[in-house]
């Protein structure tokens, strides 16, 4: 008797909660139009401590794993068949798309030195922080040796360097071939590393020769093997090749840009035509960098494009004195190879107020290059909604006691 009214109890309590479930999905989709169960919100970027290591594109233990295959390679006599690239030829497939890039990038130029001539950029003289519009922000976010004692900013006029920072890498003959060593360093050019990727993916500069292997490289029980020889029939030993180009550099800046003339004095349509490109070389250097190792410090920003780093002992970050000033060499992701330096977002430039130091948690972020196309009229995509935090209201500063 007690174990029949125990079920009924039971079977009660289930109906009451299957109903309760029915009606609070009613009242979801009731609201669904007001109200989205999926928040775009994403933290906002923040910089990495000198001493913290760059996070692995790979796992360890999928490293180690790597390893232990190629020390099992070693041991058997046997050939291996390399794809390319790795057996020093090039992937046809990608030739275009380096030719995009390297197009993309001399157009993004172009379009970023003309706007900057509208919009102002300022930079921190003591932290280097960057700011997009006029006036500068008074966030007080200026931690470092020497600053104010408020935190705040010593601003100064900046330039395209502070929004699009170059990042070199050495310039490689041969890409299978040796690294560059500690005593070559000042006897190999260095070229911008999205530069020096697109000329080893296909893209071929007259000033900076490349070897395109017709026959491909083999690799027997870990030892690459080349049966062409050092060069060529076609070349001539040592033509078209400065190996002391560090001292003699050409103003490549003004070359490069006389490819793409902007004759419009519409800044709203460069902006659209610079973010086009922007968008278009960050994609083109995703697929590239599919098939093309680039190798980056884990302390430091230093840049090799090609499958193993160089061993030029120049690192002067966290514990270089243990690497005796060699680089830990890591693979690069593509905002490693284009760093975008993001800066406080300005939703409305023609305010002439500063954003302040209250209301920075209601404040989003954009790369510094998407701010100034941004500012300058250009649609931002919606892959950046999260970091611009458009959805957030921002409140007075006499309504910020009333916010929770």
């Amino acid at each position: 008797m007690l174990r029949g009214r125990i079920r009924n109890v039971v079977n009660l309590l289930d109906m009451i909660t299957e109903r309760s479930a029915e009606n609070f999905i009613g009242i979801n989709r009731h609201f669904c139009g007001w109200y989205s169960t999926g928040s775009s919100h994403v933290e906002l970027p923040i910089m990495r401590k000198k001493s913290e290591r760059k996070p692995l594109v790979t796992s360890v233990n999928e490293l180690k794993r790597e390893a232990r295959l190629r020390r099992k390679e070693k041991q058997m006599v046997q050939e291996n068949t390399l794809r390319p690239p790795e057996n020093g030829l090039l992937v046809e497939g990608l030739v275009p798309v380096a030719h995009e890039v390297y197009a993309a990038r001399v157009k993004l130029n172009a379009c970023v030195s003309r706007i900057v001539k509208s919009i102002a950029i300022f930079s921190c003289s003591l932290c280097g922080e960057v700011h997009v519009g006029d006036p500068p922000h008074r966030i007080r976010t200026c931690d470092v040796a020497g600053s104010l004692k408020n935190k705040e900013h010593t601003w100064e006029r900046g330039g395209v360097e502070h929004i699009l920072p170059l990042v070199e890498s050495f310039h490689l003959y041969d890409r299978v071939g040796r690294a560059v060593s500690h005593n070559e360093q000042l006897q190999v050019d260095q070229i911008p590393a999205i530069v020096e990727l697109c000329v080893q993916a296909g893209f071929d500069i007259p000033e900076y020769p490349t070897r395109r292997r017709t026959f491909p490289i083999y690799s027997l029980a870990g030892k690459v093997i080349d049966f062409e020889r050092r060069f060529p029939k076609e070349d001539t030993p040592g033509k078209d090749i400065n190996t002391y180009g560090f001292w003699d550099k050409k103003k490549k800046s003004s070359e490069e840009n006389k490819f793409f003339d902007l004759h419009s004095d519409d800044v709203q349509a460069i902006a659209v035509h610079g973010m086009e490109a922007w968008e278009r070389m960050r994609s083109g250097a995703s697929k590239l960098m599919k098939k093309y190792a680039v190798q980056t410090c884990g302390y430091c920003s230093e840049m090799q494009v090609g499958p193993k780093g160089h061993k030029v002992r120049n690192c002067q970050a966290f514990k270089h004195q243990m690497r005796d000033g060699q680089h830990a060499w890591q693979e690069a992701t593509v905002d490693d190879l284009i760093p975008p330096v993001y800066v406080w977002h300005v939703r409305d430039r023609h305010s002439g107020e500063p954003l302040v130091n209250g209301l920075k948690r209601y404040y989003g972020m954009l790369p510094a290059v998407v701010e100034l196309f941004a500012q300058a009229g250009a649609y931002v995509g919606d892959h950046y909604a999260g970091v611009m935090r458009e959805d957030v209201a921002v409140p007075e500063l006499d309504e910020l006691k009333w916010v929770v």
